[in-house]
């Protein structure tokens, strides 16, 4: 028998229609065995795309995709999609170069209805497409399906209010799991669970139990009543919230019954306006491992499947590992220390600050913008938040960085992880944007280490300035550099020569720092001599140490894993032009203008020309050119000479 019998079928919604209902709960198992699989192949996001398997085949059962429009908010959730619409044979490639996105795109499939890849659009893009569907006198159905978690970001809350307002025919579905990424918070979320914690439910409770117990066989009656509380509260209150916003509010229905589930999606073709469903599903569901452990599950690098245990062992601890331990470590010393975060606690590393410190910790969902204002108001009160947001989420809270902080000058920290290129989650997780939005907002410092005993230093260093500092450091693993044990700190505003030369100035920023290093060495083979300097700071730049080399050297190229525009290299260059310092040769590498798609971190940087060997190459060529144009300029200056003469 073959190892997927239905599987190997079904290459859209259509075949998938063809299977008996019966016989539906094999393809979901079928579904399950090959994301497990696959992903502990190519790493991914393993607990949230589980958990929908069930929900996933009743869509593409019922709905006609993809002419009915199906929105997967995030996006990491749609494996099981991607497999039922055509991509099974590609699946294996998931999230390596070439290979098919971890998310949904609109290049890849018809039947990824959106692009999407961080949390919240979900409702807001699916309105938009119902609004242009009536605009054509269409009659196709429009579906968004958004996670509990979601819900506490503002840009699903608007779209939520405007689709209630629109009265249109659109549907939302609630996947109710309970868990966004880091176990969800905030009232939004709570409030599913909490909605009958209020005033006029506790003392309407009081009264029956009372009336209960002077009732024959009063206590039994009231363990009744309490056994039956949960079920209240799931199937009457939840929906209170929703009709109030204009829906007509279906469930909760069992996210992991394909009859409840094709049934009520088949039954809504019955209802007028907006329409939302709340649907209750386990993250992990099918995979003991990431049912045990979802939070670590949600994103995996490579693993045994049969075990569920990561493969290989790090050499050195990662970035975030060391910020962990920093911080804690300040913390013990500074009590103003808070730490705050959006829904990434373990992705961040403040699991242990959680600990050590959990009134001193704020986990406010995913609601990034919230964050950053919310720790303007901590620094406005005299403490000190860090703010430990990836670089690619802290986007989405530009508008706040600028008002809420750097106009006012509060000293909040802003912990950048990830910054650079990540990897096989692509281009809407790429970090490469950061040193660019940063740089430009007045009062904002902005450092970026070369190792992890740079980014403790550095660390201290802006929790000390008293002042808007972000630090940007990479994913992955460090360099395996000494931690400093005592209370080191890096100067204000000051750069690092490493390595001195006569030829070829280097001038690298953050990861960039140890291609330099690496490329000097070669070059030195080749006779060239190259200087490489560490500027630590793309805001303040250190001009003391850079424009004597420049003077000096006069050719130079720096070196950012970041969009040129705007980057450490313009950075560099306004610097020169404020100073009226012109270099013979002035060269910029870093990522030119264009989105890097998903694969493995070092093929992507060898794309993008972010290596030492690319660093060789240019080097040499601004020498080179230097020296084949010495003659020729020599000649002109002499040819003048002679007819002056």
């Amino acid at each position: 028998m073959p190892d997927a019998p239905y599987l190997n079928v079904i290459r859209s919604p259509e075949e998938l229609k063809k299977v008996p209902r019966e016989k539906l709960p094999g393809v979901a198992a079928e579904l399950r065995r090959t994301i497990v699989r696959n992903v502990a192949r190519t790493g991914g996001h393993l607990a949230s795309s589980l958990g929908v398997v069930e929900l996933t085949i009743a869509l593409h059962y019922v709905f006609d995709c993809p002419e009915d429009r199906i929105v997967w908010d995030v996006g990491h959730q749609a494996y099981a999609h991607k497999i039922l619409t055509g991509r099974r044979d590609a699946f294996p490639t998931l999230r390596t170069f070439g290979g098919i996105s971890g998310f949904p795109r609109i290049s890849e499939s018809p039947c990824d209805a959106f692009g999407t890849g961080h949390s919240g659009t979900s409702i807001s893009a699916a309105l938009g497409m119902a609004v242009a569907r009536d605009l054509r006198k269409g009659k196709n159905r429009v579906v968004a399906v958004i996670g509990d978690g979601s819900l506490s970001s503002g840009l699903a809350l608007e779209g939520l209010n405007q689709a209630g307002h629109q009265k249109r025919n659109f549907i939302v579905i609630l996947n109710d799991n309970e868990w966004s990424i880091s176990q969800n918070v905030g009232a939004l979320s709570a409030y599913l669970n909490r909605i009958m914690t209020g005033k006029f439910y506790t003392s309407f409770r009081k009264r029956v139990e009372t009336l209960l117990k002077s009732m024959p066989h009063g206590s039994f009656l009231v363990r009744i009543a309490k056994k039956s509380e949960e079920l209240t509260k799931g199937f009457i209150v939840p929906g209170l919230l929703f009709e109030e916003l204009g829906y007509t509010y279906i469930g909760p229905i069992p996210g992991h019954d394909l009859e409840a589930l094709i049934g009520t999606l088949q039954n809504l073709g019955n209802i007028e306006g907006p329409v939302l469903v709340h649907v209750v599903t386990s993250k992990g569901k099918g995979y003991a491992p990431a049912e045990a452990n979802p939070e670590i599950f949600h994103g995996v690098g490579e693993f045994d499947p049969e075990t569920g245990k990561g493969l290989g062992k790090p050499s050195a601890p990662s970035y975030t590992d060391v910020f962990s331990d920093a911080i804690v470590s300040l913390a013990g010393e500074n009590p103003k220390v808070v730490a705050i975060t959006a829904a990434m606690c373990a992705g961040t590393g403040l699991a242990k600050f959680r600990e050590a410190f959990p009134d001193r910790f704020f986990d406010v969902g995913i609601a990034e913008a919230h964050a950053v204002t919310f720790a303007a108001g901590l620094a406005r009160e005299g403490k000190i938040p860090v703010v430990a947001i990836y670089s690619t989420f802290l986007q989405r809270a530009f508008d706040q960085i600028i008002h809420d902080v750097c106009i006012q000058k509060l000293p909040v920290v802003f912990a950048v992880d990830r910054g650079g290129i990540v990897g096989a989650d692509g281009a809407t997780h790429q970090g490469l944007l950061d040193l660019s939005f940063l740089r430009q907002i007045p009062e904002m410092s902005l450092m970026a280490p070369r190792d992890e005993a740079e980014l403790v230093r550095m660390l201290r260093t802006a929790v000390a300035s008293g002042r808007p500092a972000a630090i940007r450091y990479p994913r992955g693993l460090g360099t395996g550099a000494a931690i400093p044990s005592g209370p080191e700190t890096v100067p204000w505003g000051k750069g690092e020569l490493l390595a001195e030369g006569k030829d070829v100035l280097l001038v690298g920023i953050g990861s960039t720092v140890v291609l330099c290093l690496h490329a000097a060495e070669e070059l030195r083979k080749q006779g060239i001599s190259a200087a490489v300097v560490d500027a630590r700071f793309v805001k303040p730049l250190d001009a003391d140490l850079l424009l004597p080399l420049v003077r000096r050297i006069g050719r130079v190229l720096t070196v950012e894993e970041n969009v040129l525009a705007g980057g450490f290299g313009s950075a560099v260059m306004e610097l020169l032009e404020e100073h009226e310092e012109h270099p013979q040769r002035f060269r910029r590498i870093g990522v030119r203008d264009r989105f890097v798609e998903h694969g493995a971190p070092a093929r992507l940087r060898e794309e993008c020309g972010l290596t030492s060997g690319h660093i060789v190459s240019e080097a040499l060529r601004i020498c080179h050119e230097g020296k084949s144009l010495l003659p020729s300029i020599l000649d002109g200056i002499r040819s003048r000479l002679e007819k002056i003469v």
